[in-house]
């Protein structure tokens, strides 16, 4: 088989969905391990922060990191946060070019459990100008091109959200 005759395959297989999403992004942040810390301290199956964990409510890391059923209460909620911030945002440019990057709602959602919602509102606002990588090397611009057009449409945003 070519390469040119394979289809894109979202694991694990969900397609474009929103457990597609976030089984998707899960697999890019940890490979989907509820309980991994990395060399920077994020932990779980979504690489929650401290700042992250403490946002949505978290008060223990113990506890969040042994509680598969918390990760992912947490993970939309700060989902639903982000859409707060960037709603305005997600309205202005979803549907656009920006820095050579087709802008989608799941993207930018995508972008700011990377980076944050600062992070992207810079990127959208320099028109791509001004970017972030992680101490990985991961890019907004490489997160909102692999998330896009997913289905988050049911992530209502939410100021205050909290587990």
């Amino acid at each position: 088989m070519t390469y040119e005759n394979r289809v894109n395959v979202n694991p694990p297989f969900l397609g474009k969905s929103f457990n597609g999403f976030k089984e998707a992004l899960a697999h890019s942040e940890s490979r989907g391990n509820y309980f991994v810390i990395n060399s920077f301290g994020y932990m779980g199956k979504y690489q929650f922060g401290s700042s992250a964990m403490k946002a949505v409510g978290v008060k223990s890391k113990e506890e969040f990191l042994s509680n598969p059923a918390m990760q992912e209460k947490a993970f939309e909620v700060i989902l639903q946060r982000n859409k707060w911030i960037l709603q305005d945002y997600i309205e202005e440019y979803a549907g656009k070019e920006v820095g050579g990057v087709r802008v989608t709602e799941s993207g930018i959602l995508a972008a700011a459990h990377l980076a944050g919602a600062l992070s992207v509102k810079r990127f959208l606002r320099s028109y791509g100008k001004v970017g972030f990588k992680d101490a990985f090397g991961t890019s907004i611009r490489y997160y909102m091109t692999k998330f896009a057009d997913y289905d988050v449409s049911h992530i209502k945003p939410m100021r205050k959200a909290r587990i």
